[in-house]
């Protein structure tokens, strides 16, 4: 019964741990515009790996976490960012000019 225990008890740890390094997988994209006084900033994220794949999609707002600087970027500048939260309340937690 023990034994049982720790296994289930380990499995799911492992899930929570997987399921928080998922949501906050590195991504890239194109800065469409940022709105410093809301501190929020929109990101067109490119296709990885298809023909055309510099068309990207529609663009996505993000909510910038405490810690991190948007003075560095511009609208038109490539970045890789990593966000986390729900579908509808994202926030940058990293963000790098490539």
């Amino acid at each position: 019964m023990k034994i049982a225990r720790i296994v289930s008890v380990g499995a799911t740890a492992l899930f929570v741990l997987s399921s928080a390094a998922l949501a906050q997988q590195a991504r890239t994209g194109t800065v469409i515009g940022i709105n410093r006084l809301n501190n929020t900033i929109a990101i067109r994220q490119g296709q990885d790996g298809t023909v055309g794949a510099n068309t990207g999609g529609a663009a996505e707002e993000f909510k910038v976490g405490s810690g991190v600087s948007l003075d560095s970027l511009h609208a038109g500048d490539r970045v890789s960012f990593s966000a986390s939260g729900s579908d509808e309340a994202k926030t940058i937690t990293k963000i790098d000019r490539q």
